[in-house]
């Protein structure tokens, strides 16, 4: 067998992560493509990071570039299984102790859409984009995160293709529903052998019954989200909505909580807000049935819109009739409201891959295309955790003595503040770009790709390219 030739390395960190993959490429020139698409996603954004913008070249004049059509041809044309390198990147996380998915972890379903002009891109169509919080043109994809207090990362996406791509709309055999998508996510998330306590997703996905009777079916407990006016059928003056439902529990005040019970939510910088939680009665849902309704809030007596939540899961109530013969352990009301609240990682994952990683950047037309593009985001999203947890702990400072105390603080009397410690300085890849109008991504980027490390993921960098799109600018969270 011929031996392989040898792929210009990634820069920095990057390399070590993008050759555990290269069995999944059949030639060099895939192998080093996936290099630099990673490379550039992980560059700090100045501009929307189309492919000029990956592979270093001006916006317009240098689209013709070959290095341009060198990322086009990888990404649309050439042989390779998108499906494969993402099983690949699953199984990294998986095998990694600080990553690896635990069963006290939560599966967060969601999905997320994207302005898109046109007619001619696959998926598109006229919809609800959630980002934006109005029907546009544009293209939703469905998909799936792993959570826990202190960690999260995605597992799948599959876009959403709208009835009018089919010749027989809705009625087409091949048009799926973005809860069937889900539900289809859910199963696969379980193949892949990914540990949850349960899977979690807003009223859009929990008020759909057919849903949740799918997950059901498939074994995977839920708590899920309802929107507080959702009715069902109901007697006389039975509660119908599950704001009825929680109008109806007694309150006498924190003193006398009745019905209710106190909950501690413990926030990620160490404070801690008391919640209130109750099992109540909607329908044939209650704290003993198939489905238990969870009303949590910040305030029972008024119930703000902002600050309750109302909950349908299938996880037994701890000492109830239903905890010995359920397949899945009871939960209590704290457990299901921590497991609902782990959900909000989901939008912390969005500002990241789209503010940062040019999840919607992409301009590539066909359904292979926008998959690998996705799959790629995806795969530079969990480098940054790769490369995090790789790095040494840092040194012990040494005890201060008694005369620098001293020293300290007579210097920071007599400035009147305290001076800000030396900014840290990185040395930038010399020599200039090896073509006209293309950036030396591969030498130049060694800096920034090891910057990018020590925040997590890149600062963004307002342009204005972003202000055109109204978009604002997020301070990621370091894991």
């Amino acid at each position: 067998m011929t031996a392989r030739v040898p792929c210009p390395p990634a820069p920095g960190p990057l390399e070590g992560y993008a050759a555990r993959f290269d069995d999944l490429f059949g030639t060099l020139a895939q192998r080093r493509g996936f290099r630099q698409y990673l490379t550039g996603l992980l560059a700090p954004r100045d501009r929307n990071k189309t492919l000029t913008s990956l592979a270093g070249a001006e916006p317009v004049v240098g689209a013709q570039h070959r290095a341009v059509q060198r990322l086009q041809f990888f990404l649309s044309e050439s042989t390779w299984d998108c499906e494969r390198v993402n099983d690949r990147r699953l199984e990294l996380l998986l095998d990694d102790p600080a990553t690896a998915p635990h069963e006290q972890g939560v599966l967060v379903i969601d999905d997320s859409g994207d302005r898109k002009d046109g007619t001619a891109t696959a998926h598109v169509g006229h919809q609800w984009l959630g980002r934006y919080g109005k029907t546009d043109n544009g293209v939703v994809t469905v998909t799936t995160l792993w959570a826990d207090e202190r960690l999260y990362y995605p597992l799948h996406a599959v876009p959403y293709t709208p009835a009018h791509h089919f010749p027989k709309g809705k009625n087409d055999p091949a048009f799926r529903t973005k809860w069937r998508i889900a539900a289809a996510l859910a199963g696969q998330a379980q193949a892949a052998g990914i540990a949850f306590r349960a899977a979690v997703a807003d009223c859009a996905y929990g008020d759909v019954d057919a849903f949740r009777g799918e997950l059901s079916q498939a074994g995977v407990p839920f708590v899920m989200a309802l929107k507080r006016r959702r009715g069902v059928w109901a007697y006389g003056d039975q509660a119908y909505t599950p704001l009825d439902a929680a109008r109806s529990l007694a309150w006498n005040g924190p003193d006398d909580p009745r019905d209710w019970s106190p909950v501690t939510r413990t926030f990620r910088d160490g404070h801690t807000v008391t919640w209130w939680a109750a099992d109540a009665t909607l329908g044939w849902w209650g704290p003993e049935g198939t489905t238990r309704l969870v009303v949590a809030t910040t305030d029972p007596a008024t119930l703000p819109d902002k600050g309750t939540w109302y909950l349908a899961t299938d996880l037994p109530r701890p000492q109830g009739p239903r905890a010995a013969d359920s397949p899945y352990p009871p939960a209590d009301l704290a457990e299901v409201v921590r497991i609902y609240a782990v959900r909000n990682w989901i939008e912390q994952s969005y500002k990241q891959v789209k503010d940062e990683l040019g999840w919607a950047d992409f301009q590539v037309r066909s359904d292979t295309a926008i998959r690998r593009h996705q799959t790629l985001v995806n795969c530079a999203f969990s480098f940054c955790w790769d490369a995090w947890f790789d790095q040494p702990d840092p040194p012990e400072p040494p005890p201060e003595s008694p005369t620098d105390a001293t020293d300290r603080r007579n210097e920071r009397t007599e400035r009147g503040a305290t001076p800000f410690p030396p900014a840290s300085t990185t040395l930038l890849a010399q020599g200039d770009s090896h073509s006209p109008q293309l950036a030396d991504s591969v030498d130049h980027l060694t800096a920034l790709v090891a910057g990018m490390v020590q925040r997590t993921t890149p600062q963004p960098t307002t342009g204005t390219d972003r202000c055109g799109h109204h978009r604002q600018t997020h301070q990621p969270l370091p894991p």
